[in-house]
C-alpha cells in the first residue's frame, strides 16, 4: 500500500465501479463531488468487526487531533430519511433521545430509553414508549380563541382512576341516554350522576341506571329541567392502583404497558 502524505483533487474523487449520474455527467459534472462504492468506515479502526452498512462511522481517535469531538456525527441543515425493506426498522436508536423542536409522525413510533421533548409531538398511529419523559403535568396550548396575540394553555384533570364522563342538559324528560358505546367502555357499577336544577328546586334523584341509560325522577312529577354530569371508570383494561410500594415506576405492581409515564 502506498503512503502519501496529502492528496488535491482539483474536481472529483472516484473509488470504485460505477458513474453516479446524480454528479453529472460531461458539461455537468460537479466540481468538488466524490463517488465511493463502500463500504466506507470513518473514525476508530478496530470499531467495527464487519461490515454493518454501506457507511460506517464511529468516534474520532486520531491522536493528532487534540480536542477529540464527543460525537461521531453532527449534521447541520435539514434530515431526510428514507428506509427500505433491509432491515425491520429504517431508524434505530439505542440511547437517550433529546428531540428540540416539533415533531410530527406518520405511522407507529416504538422508542425504547429515555425521551425528551421541548415541543409538540403530533402523531398519525399508535405511540408505544418505554421510558418517555413527559412533563409532570399534561397540558394543551392553543393559540388564544378571541385575544390577538395571546395564547391559551389548560392543563388535564387528574384523578385515581381511568375516567370518563358525559354531559348535556335535559328538559321536559326523564331519560339520560348514555352513548352507545358506553356499554362496552365503562363499568356499569362505577357509574356516578350529579344534577344541577335549572329555574327552580325540583327535588331530582336518580331512580335506575345501567349502561345505556340513566332514569330520574323528581318531586310531585314537576317537569324535569336541568344538567347533567354521568361519570365512569373504563372496563376496558386494568384498573388504576393509585397507591403502591416502591421506589420507581418499574416497581408498578399492574400492567405498566398500559400506560404514559413522567420518569
Amino acid at each position: 500500500m502506498a503512503h502519501i502524505s496529502d492528496v488535491e483533487i482539483g474536481k472529483r474523487l472516484f473509488l470504485g465501479n460505477g458513474r453516479p449520474i446524480a454528479l453529472g455527467i460531461g458539461s455537468k459534472e460537479i466540481r468538488g463531488s466524490a463517488y465511493l462504492e463502500g463500504p466506507v468506515q470513518m473514525g476508530t479502526a478496530d470499531a467495527f468487526s464487519s461490515v454493518l452498512g454501506t457507511v460506517m462511522i464511529a468516534r474520532d481517535k486520531n491522536t493528532d487531533n487534540k480536542n477529540q469531538p464527543p460525537r461521531s456525527l453532527w449534521v447541520k441543515g435539514n434530515t431526510r430519511l428514507e428506509g427500505d425493506d433491509g432491515t425491520p426498522n429504517a431508524l434505530n436508536i439505542t440511547g437517550n433521545t433529546t428531540q428540540v423542536g416539533d415533531t410530527n409522525t406518520t405511522g407507529n413510533l416504538t422508542i425504547s430509553g429515555n425521551t425528551s421533548q421541548n415541543g409538540s409531538i403530533t402523531a398519525s398511529g399508535e405511540v408505544t414508549a418505554s421510558g418517555i419523559t413527559l412533563t409532570s403535568r399534561k397540558a394543551f396550548d392553543i393559540p388564544h380563541p378571541t385575544k390577538k396575540g395571546y395564547r391559551l394553555r389548560h392543563i388535564c384533570l387528574e384523578g385515581p382512576e381511568a375516567g370518563v364522563y358525559f354531559r348535556g342538559k335535559l328538559k321536559n324528560d326523564k331519560i339520560i341516554l348514555l352513548p352507545e358505546y358506553w356499554k362496552k367502555l365503562v363499568d356499569v357499577d362505577t357509574i356516578t350522576v350529579q344534577l344541577q336544577p335549572i329555574g327552580a328546586h325540583q327535588d331530582i334523584i336518580v331512580r335506575r341506571w345501567d349502561a345505556e341509560k340513566i332514569e330520574l325522577q323528581s318531586k310531585s312529577g314537576i317537569p324535569i329541567h336541568c344538567f347533567y354530569h354521568v361519570y365512569g371508570e373504563r372496563q376496558d383494561g386494568e384498573y388504576l392502583i393509585s397507591e403502591y410500594k416502591g421506589e420507581s415506576i418499574d416497581d408498578y405492581p399492574g400492567d405498566n404497558s398500559q400506560y404514559s409515564h413522567n420518569r
